[in-house]
């Protein structure tokens, strides 16, 4: 990922050609530090992921703070004059010249689901993308295609993103997977700056505008979000339907071990569905299910006859 950031950190369609509607439900669930699979239906078919696109935004803004150094608190951003032609969710407003803090634009991103803001995100931290390679450009592309980078790194091998926000634009949809999205989640749930963000159920935001300033409520669009799930995105369009990734925490696994000390066992559950009829109701269930199998895995040993089949590997390209 260093090298990605310090690097520069055939369209699916034509323009005019109608977008293709995803076919059926895809379901992917994994305990994340395992790895280990434990559903998937349709969960390497790829199709439209409307805003879990922003999973993938978010987590690469973390990852450019944390290697250069800049706290999302204080760094304030520019609203870009491109974000007067976009469709879809602007809930802030904004307009062009606006300013706020990186940690409230990723609020409003990774909550409310924001395509404003997440098009704010791409153009600022593009453009420091460019400036460290010393080169113009286009800042947005540059994020994208650095976003595309860490798909890449993460063996996301049936993702291709378009945009920093999901929408479906001419030549601007972007394809993944129940599978690959999975993959997206257990690295951005590693990322305290990123979780610590998707576990809120609100956040009070700041615009600062040429009237002053204003506050604004955002509300976290994910209706699951509770002590026990602590992420991470919604998205709707129509060709990608209800889709919704979460994460749910559950107390460590702890057992002796032979030498008389104790050892730990971090659990965590991915839960992914694409093209779902009802992915909040369809989430909630999967959760005791998911867990059910995973108990019954570890109480036979926890063993894996065919890691490529039953393992999600992650890797930390970082």
């Amino acid at each position: 990922m260093k090298r990605a950031l310090i690097g520069c950190i055939a369209a699916w369609v034509s323009m005019g050609s109608p977008v293709v509607e995803a076919q059926g439900e895809a379901v992917m669930v994994v305990e994340a530090h395992s790895g280990k699979v434990l559903i998937g239906t349709n969960s390497t078919v790829k199709r439209p992921v409307a805003s879990l696109t922003k999973i993938a935004t978010g987590v690469l803004v973390v990852d450019w703070a944390e290697a250069a150094g800049v706290n999302l608190e204080e760094r304030e951003l520019v609203v870009p004059a491109s974000v007067a032609g976009l469709p879809g969710a602007n809930p802030m407003r904004l307009v062009p010249g606006e300013r706020l803090s990186l940690r409230d634009a990723m609020a409003s991103t990774l909550l409310g689901s924001d395509n404003a803001a997440a098009l704010s995100l791409a153009d600022h931290v593009g453009r420091e993308f460019l400036a460290r390679k010393g080169r113009s450009g286009d800042p947005v592309a540059a994020f994208v295609g650095e976003m595309n980078v860490l798909a890449k790194a993460l063996g996301m091998k049936k993702t291709k993103f378009y945009n920093p926000h999901g929408l479906e634009l001419p030549k601007q949809v972007g394809l993944s997977t129940a599978a690959d999205i999975a993959k997206l989640s257990i690295y951005a749930m590693r990322r305290p700056g990123f979780n610590f963000i998707t576990r809120q159920k609100e956040r009070q935001v700041t615009v600062k505008g040429a009237e002053g300033p204003r506050g604004y409520r955002v509300k976290n669009t994910n209706e699951l979000v509770s002590e026990s799930v602590i992420g991470l995105k919604t998205g709707t369009t129509r060709a990608a339907g209800e889709c919704v990734a979460i994460g749910v925490e559950r107390a460590p696994l702890i057992r002796p071990k032979a030498d008389g000390s104790k050892g730990v066992t971090p659990r965590r559950l991915i839960i992914v569905l694409l093209n779902s009829p009802d992915r909040f109701g369809r989430a909630k269930a999967l959760i005791p299910k998911g867990w059910g199998i995973y108990d019954a895995w570890v109480r036979g040993g926890a063993q894996v006859q065919d890691r490529r089949r039953e393992i999600l590997d992650v890797p930390n390209p970082r």
